[in-house]
């Protein structure tokens, strides 16, 4: 199972071709426009099923499958936290719960980014939980902006989830140290100087057992069409059966 986040930076219906090519089961894309607005190419393939959160219909946050896999919106998704959003992931013979997430609630007075992942964590409590559970997209933080007196800040939501047997796959693919990461994800204003990692797909143990591989985009290449790169993980989907 392969499952591809990326911050499209807008028009994804004129780009969604770069992410086919590494034959994604599943697409969570911020940034992208709603469904009506999504006019492929003729030559390019249609995701057989489709979610889609949002006010902006030019910059919302879509999910896509490419493959069996079917999705269906749980019953408690609490619309404040807007573009984070649980979903039952499920084809004849795998099902997980997965937590898209797209961190940009400027309505919240207490905080746009990580803290409304942190205020998820605790709604959603009993929902995520070390069984199969991912949780992926542009969560824009990072550990270097902690801010020592607010209690949901980056690194705290890491160890809530490190707490449940959730982990970040990057991390422990690369073996890399949270806030000291050598592969960015975003680079603002699409310099190469001003570059961060804020995009991530943390797994429940039992996922990460069968981790296979973990790609983040190359710059040179990907900075022609957002400020963000991909990241790809993929999972020996036979092995979780």
């Amino acid at each position: 199972m392969k499952i591809i986040t990326w911050n499209c930076n807008m028009a994804f219906r004129k780009k969604a071709d770069l992410l086919l090519k590494y034959q994604p089961d599943i697409l969570i894309i911020p940034e992208c426009e709603h469904p009506d607005k999504l006019l492929f190419e003729a030559n390019t393939p249609k995701p057989n099923d489709t979610l889609w959160f949002g006010k902006n219909l030019n910059k919302g946050l879509g999910i896509f499958s490419y493959s069996d896999f079917k999705f269906k919106v749980l019953k408690n998704y609490n619309e404040d936290f807007k573009t984070i959003v649980p979903i039952r992931v499920s084809n004849k013979k795998f099902r997980f719960n997965l937590f898209s997430i797209w961190a940009n609630n400027t309505e919240d007075p207490d905080g746009h980014y990580i803290t409304q992942v942190w205020k998820a964590l605790h709604y959603y409590d009993k929902l995520i939980k070390s069984s199969k559970s991912i949780l992926i997209g542009d969560f824009n933080s990072n550990t270097i902006w902690d801010k020592p007196k607010r209690e949901g800040n980056h690194t705290t939501v890491v160890k809530l989830l490190e707490k449940k047997k959730i982990f970040s796959t990057y991390h422990l693919h690369f073996k890399q140290t949270q806030g000291k990461e050598e592969h960015p994800t975003l680079y603002m204003y699409r310099h190469k100087e001003k570059s961060y990692h804020i995009d991530y797909c943390f797994a429940s143990i039992d996922m990460i057992k069968h981790l296979k591989n973990v790609e983040i985009g190359n710059y040179e290449f990907w900075c022609k069409y957002s400020d963000h790169v991909p990241l790809i993980t993929t999972f020996n989907e036979a092995m979780m059966l």
